[in-house]
């Protein structure tokens, strides 16, 4: 259904709970390095329990190989700096849902290569700085399958 991209993951246990959600879901997982972890790394296999078999795990050494690994796609980056809010767009089978480092978000080079309209923010109180990384694309990849019915879902 959707892509989710994370661009420079550093914490092991986000990832591997995102791993989970996206097995659950039937979304394919993108990670561009640098990884701030092993892939491999204990804390990683400890979250994504036993889904390791069932996962669709692709990491790229760059967002552009990201990019040339899924050609015409839209890309959603998800950050703080946006005006337009989640709920807003209308997100489509196949888009590629862009999340940032935990430590820092997207960076702005990488946003700026993006047309406004397509940063999107989750909607949060005005005094809050950020969400965790993998409660902000469970609540990014569940509002894009709620807009489709929860298609396939039971």
């Amino acid at each position: 259904m959707f892509e989710v991209a994370l661009y420079e993951p550093e914490i092991p246990p986000n990832t591997g709970n995102i791993i989970r959600l996206c097995v659950n879901v039937g979304a394919r997982l993108h990670l561009i390095r640098p990884l701030g972890f092993d892939i491999s790394d204990r804390a990683l296999r400890r979250a994504r329990l036993d889904y390791a078999e069932r996962m669709s795990l692709t990491v790229h050494d760059s967002y552009a190989a990201l990019l040339d690994a899924l050609p015409e796609r839209r890309v959603w980056a998800f950050t703080t700096h946006a005006t337009r809010r989640l709920p807003e767009a209308a997100l489509d089978a196949g888009d590629i849902l862009l999340f940032g480092p935990e430590s820092r978000g997207l960076p702005t080079t990488l946003r700026e290569g993006l047309p406004q309209d397509q940063w999107l923010r989750i909607p949060m109180r005005s005094d809050s700085r950020s969400l965790n990384l993998s409660n902000a694309v469970a609540v990014a990849v569940y509002e894009g399958l709620r807009q489709h019915g929860y298609a396939g879902l039971g």
